[in-house]
């Protein structure tokens, strides 16, 4: 696994190289979301308040919004409105209600077409109304109100009657007729103090007042999540899960990208490290067919999760790293007659590497002059799958040229074991990383640059003569 910090610039290495294929998964997400709004079909809501009269608690109001939702009140609703294939029981998934500030509720329907809506809404509100009062009291039975009433007219007339027997009796000549009055005011007051008190206690006469307040409104957007919505958010969704798995993909990717652990795998030491000059663009294997072509079409062709080719410095430097490599071989094989320069098949950076070292060794003074010259080498490719090294002839040992970042452990000691079986000892490993070549400069540039330099040499020397 891998334990480099995912940073910005990954992710920005991902949409510049898999935009291809980032492109298409989004595509694909949106053909998934619109296939989604084609199997629910769009729904539309709306609403419709009921005020409540009086003085509410908040759980009260609680309480009204789920007698507005129950199935006492849909059923009734469907009921009345009767439509074909539509119980009662699919109604209540399709209503809510809520209790807003004001002592409102809210009553909300969802319905296929906007008049489905808007008559599901009003229809709800009307059963919610006549529910709520007929529990309240404030129903039309009469024998619920003739209770009341009849007591009412009874206390109408004893007040009357006890107007009479004050006014028949002697008007304060005797104590016994003022006591008489005072006894009558008192039952007066008491009488007038009960139906105060049953009035209040009378729940048809504070909280049965409920009013629809207009029919709803009919809906003219579809409810979420729309057809647009969904096209949309799986667009996204592919999108981000395609750069969520490039990254899980990065993270647990075994393949060694120091040097250490290179030449650890392959059990040798490290020769050094050797630049590659290439186009900023990233060499692509050469293939045919329609699978290769997919593959160059979406981008598949290259890596991504490998860095930018830092800039070069210059031919000298790249040669004198070539160089150092050979100058290292030299010390530590001064005997040796010949080297395997084994390459992975597929590393094309290793493969030029290789090329070029093997062109620097051959540039090295011989063993038959005054310096001891580098090891003759014989540049081999191996395929990964299935390594397979020549047989000992004249070469005394190998040298593993390849690429960081493109090999597992597994697969390096696969190459060490190739060599090993064929006689040849794992001398050094060279890692080889691509650099962006500096473009040359015209040489008619130069040329006119150093004229002036000359002039005024020449004529510094021709002032001194």
């Amino acid at each position: 696994m891998s334990e480099d910090t995912i940073r910005l610039v990954t992710i920005g290495r991902i949409l510049r190289r898999r935009w291809r294929l980032l492109a298409v998964v989004a595509v694909v997400g949106a053909l998934v979301g619109y296939g989604a709004s084609v199997l629910f079909p769009p729904r539309y809501t709306t609403s419709a308040s009921v005020l409540l009269s009086g003085q509410w608690e908040e759980r009260e109001l609680l309480t009204q919004g789920q007698i507005a939702a129950s199935s006492a009140v849909v059923d009734r609703a469907a009921a009345a409105l009767a439509w074909t294939g539509v119980s009662g029981a699919e109604l209540r998934d399709r209503v809510s209600a809520t209790a807003a500030d004001g002592n409102i509720i809210k009553i909300s329907g969802t319905a296929d077409t906007p008049q489905r809506a808007q008559q599901l809404s009003d229809q709800v509100a009307k059963e919610f109304v006549t529910f709520a009062a007929r529990i309240a009291g404030d129903s039309t039975d009469p024998e619920a109100e003739a209770g009341p009433e009849a007591l009412r007219q009874k206390v109408v007339q004893t007040n009357r009657r006890i107007t009479d027997l004050a006014e028949a009796a002697d008007p304060g000549r005797t104590v016994e007729s003022v006591q008489a009055r005072t006894e009558l005011e008192k039952l007066r007051t008491a009488l007038l103090e009960a139906m105060n008190k049953l009035d209040e206690a009378d729940p048809a006469s504070t909280k049965a007042g409920m009013v629809v307040m207009g029919p709803a409104a009919r809906p003219t957007g579809e409810a979420a999540p729309t057809r647009l919505q969904l096209i949309v958010a799986g667009a996204l969704l592919f999108f981000l899960l395609a750069v969520i798995g490039h990254l899980a993909a990065a993270r647990m990717s075994r393949r060694l990208r120091t040097e250490a652990e290179i030449a650890a795998a392959l059990g040798s030491a490290l020769l050094g490290t050797v630049d590659v000059p290439g186009e900023r663009r990233v060499q692509r294997p050469t293939g045919r067919g329609p699978r290769a072509w997919v593959r160059r079409l979406l981008g598949l062709d290259t890596r991504w999760d490998l860095p930018a080719p830092q800039s070069s410095g210059g031919e000298t430097g790249r040669q004198l790293r070539y160089r150092r490599v050979c100058t290292r071989l030299r010390t530590q094989l001064p005997a040796a007659r010949g080297l395997l320069v084994v390459v992975p098949d597929g590393d094309e950076i290793a493969h030029r590497a290789a090329g070029q070292l093997v062109a620097e060794a051959g540039s090295d003074p011989s063993p038959g002059s005054s310096g001891r010259g580098c090891p003759a080498l014989r540049r081999v490719g191996v395929s990964v799958s299935r390594p397979l090294v020549p047989d000992r002839d004249t070469e005394s040992g190998a040298v593993v040229v390849l690429s960081a970042g493109s090999w597992t452990a597994e697969e390096l000691a696969g190459i060490a074991e190739a060599c090993a079986d064929a006689g040849h000892e794992v001398v050094g490993t060279v890692v080889a990383g691509p650099v962006l070549a500096r473009p040359a400069r015209p040489a008619g540039r130069s040329r006119d640059r150093a004229v002036p330099a000359l002039a005024v040499g020449d004529g510094a020397k021709g002032g001194s003569g």
